[in-house]
């Protein structure tokens, strides 16, 4: 620990400020304790949580200590001594969030007075479970705006999981006839397509207690329920099919399109078909099916899909080519949807398809103006379209002193670094993204947002930083979102392999943000985050003798089998960017399967990628790779230039790395 005590010195003296209660200048030594209370926390061990309060006490982290051994007794906790904790740390992350665990806990209990009273002061106010009991609250009290049934719906709809909040609101809602059927069945499908039965329980008992029995038959078994049943009559039997073939569709596309088709279709209402036709396509996109196409084309209003559903009637259109089904499902998108730049780009596109008249391109240059910049994939295809390139934007107004010393004396950063420095890495970030998001309304304005990120790339916390300086709307630092850490390691290895440098750190900024220690939940390391079994593999095939995987947290030695793993599967790929890097997130085997098909424009194969975690992957790598080389190189970029076409295999050419894992 004696490192990491040198290391944290300096921010010792700026976390005076940080917590209601006096600190002492030998916090240090209570460093240990800390990490052991959030282990005890994580195991909800409650008697070690009290035993180790005491000796936390002072320290610069004091409020996560107290918040951690309250949050675990929490249900059993009095009122007063809730407020004597909110009252004793105002002011801080920790304060808020335990209003957030108290506030869903008053509201799990019906206590809606101590609710109404508490939920004004609730300074994050993200929590969507919240927001549906503080709605629940409002049409109670007749104070609720005319927004109040959309607000739950919204909510509710984006809750994954069965949560009491927004299922509560939405009953209740139900019940004074705000909520239609219509809505609760919508959202009973929408847990059947996510494979969430309790949800899809949750919704059915708000409208049809009787049906679920019927639902178990769905759940246990969609296939026998639809051939055990000739006929669908009433509301209730209609909606139970349509969830069973929603439920059949996840698995077997092509068998719920035949059931759809050859029996259940006259049997459901308009809506309905167009909705199972919707996640039949959706599923057969996926798999990037060429019948995708044709079983979104039985949809006979696109108006009855949701936002998401469309996305994938506009994704399999772009890669049949179908340009006017692109337009017009863009076009029934949700305002907030088609404020996105993906949906924003491919309207547009779709515009400037075929032989455009005066209107179009208008339009369309609209379009493109309204999104046009650097800072992401589609932003800077938008300025390619309008005939520009991508440059380093002009840096803004050099931080001044004053804003420097503000940003160093924030309590909250102070914290968060102090928190992230220790290895609380996940705690840090919590609180150090409330203080900069949401511990004021709208958040930090803009020079503070860049003088706290000026604060965590001098600490090399260089994921705040990025993500700090990315929030910024009116100006951007280059230099705060785009850092070049370890510069001369990565730019000499990348060229010694024949490897662009700017791609490399393109990878990196969105593998690891440049966290030494990153770890990914399937076990990749390090700065490029490498798998042990690929390690292995790559130093054996590069000639890196006596490797073992514990060397992969070293720097020098993750950036060297990084590079030449990202290499030797840009070789495997013919030199294809986008390939490459969906390789690298997902393996070699899916791009394989994945570029076989019609060939495309890589900006519409990398739309299609079936993974959401590798389609936002490989589009931010290659973004984040043009902004690397306008800066590495002072010369305007192109994005286009790096995607090319993207297709199958020419078979006359040998598989250069046959056996990249």
């Amino acid at each position: 620990m004696h490192l990491l005590r040198a290391i944290l010195t300096p921010l010792v003296a700026a976390t005076v400020l940080a917590a209601a209660a006096p600190l002492v200048m030998a916090q240090n030594r209570g460093d240990e304790t800390l990490l052991e209370m959030q282990q005890a926390f994580r195991k909800g061990d409650r008697k070690r949580l009290e035993q180790l309060l005491p000796a936390a006490r002072g320290h610069a982290l004091e409020p996560w200590a107290a918040y951690w051994e309250l949050r675990a007794r929490l249900s059993e906790a009095s009122p007063q001594e809730i407020q004597g904790f909110l009252q004793r740390y105002a002011g801080t992350y920790q304060e808020d969030r335990l209003r957030n665990d108290w506030l869903l806990l008053l509201g799990q209990r019906r206590d809606w007075p101590r609710f109404a009273e508490q939920h004004p002061l609730f300074r994050m106010s993200d929590d969507r479970e919240v927001r549906c009991y503080a709605l629940l609250i409002d049409q109670i009290k007749g104070t609720a705006p005319a927004t109040v049934a959309e607000d739950v719906r919204s909510n509710w709809y984006a809750q994954r999981d069965a949560d009491d909040g927004c299922t509560h609101a939405a009953g209740e809602l139900y019940s004074y006839k705000l909520l239609a059927p219509l809505d609760i069945w919508r959202k009973a499908r929408l847990a059947a397509e996510a494979n969430r039965p309790r949800a899809m329980r949750a919704a059915v008992e708000i409208v049809s207690t009787d049906a679920l029995p019927q639902l178990k038959d769905v759940l246990d078994s969609p296939t026998k329920y639809l051939l055990s049943r000739t006929t669908a009559r009433g509301t209730v039997r209609q909606e139970l099919v349509t969830l069973a073939l929603v439920r059949l569709a996840t698995s077997d596309a092509d068998n719920a399109a035949q059931q759809l088709d050859s029996k259940w279709g006259v049997h459901l209402s308009p809506e309905e078909r167009n909705w199972v036709w919707g996640v039949i396509g959706k599923n057969a996109a996926q798999k990037l099916s060429a019948s995708a196409a044709g079983y979104f084309a039985n949809i006979t209003r696109d108006s009855d899909l949701n936002d998401d559903l469309l996305g994938w009637k506009v994704r399999a259109a772009l890669r049949a080519g179908q340009w006017r089904v692109v337009g017009k499902a863009i076009d029934a998108m949700s305002p907030q949807a088609r404020q996105d730049s993906t949906w924003a780009y491919w309207k547009a596109r779709s515009l400037l398809a075929g032989k455009p008249g005066d209107a179009d391109r208008a339009e369309a240059t609209k379009l493109l103006e309204a999104i046009a910049g650097t800072q992401g994939f589609y932003e800077q295809l938008a300025l390619e379209e309008l005939g520009q390139r991508i440059t380093t934007p002009p840096a803004p107004a050099p931080l001044t002193a004053e804003e420097k010393a503000a940003a160093r004396a924030n309590p909250g950063l102070n914290r968060a670094l102090y928190a992230i420095l220790l290895g609380l890495r996940a705690d840090g970030v919590r609180e150090w993204n409330y203080t900069t998001n949401l511990h004021q309304s709208g958040g930090m304005p803009e020079r503070e947002l860049l003088a706290a990120a000026d604060f965590a790339c001098q600490r090399e916390v260089w994921d705040r930083c990025i993500n700090t300086s990315e929030r910024t709307k009116g100006v951007i630092d280059a230099s705060q979102r785009f850092p070049t850490p370890f510069r001369r390691s990565v730019v000499e290895r990348a060229q010694a392999i024949g490897l662009d440098p700017a791609y490399v750190y393109g990878l990196i900024r969105q593998e690891s943000r440049f966290i030494m220690d990153a770890r990914s939940h399937v076990g990749a390391s390090g700065l490029m985050q490498v798998m042990p079994a690929t390690a292995r593999w790559t130093a054996k095939k590069i000639g890196l003798n006596n490797f073992t995987p514990d060397q992969i947290n070293d720097r020098e030695t993750n950036i060297t089998i990084g590079t030449a793993y990202l290499k030797l599967a840009l070789d495997d790929f013919a030199g294809s960017m986008p390939l490459a890097a969906a390789a690298y997130n997902a393996g070699p085997g899916r791009p394989r399967n994945w570029r076989n098909g019609p060939v495309l424009e890589a900006a519409i194969w990398a739309e299609n990628v079936p993974f959401a975690e590798t389609r936002d992957y490989v589009k931010k790598v290659l973004a984040n790779t043009t902004n690397y080389a306008a800066i590495l190189t002072g010369q305007p970029q192109s994005l286009k230039a790096r995607l090319g076409t993207v297709g199958p295999r020419d078979a006359a050419q040998p598989e250069v790395n046959k056996d990249l894992p």
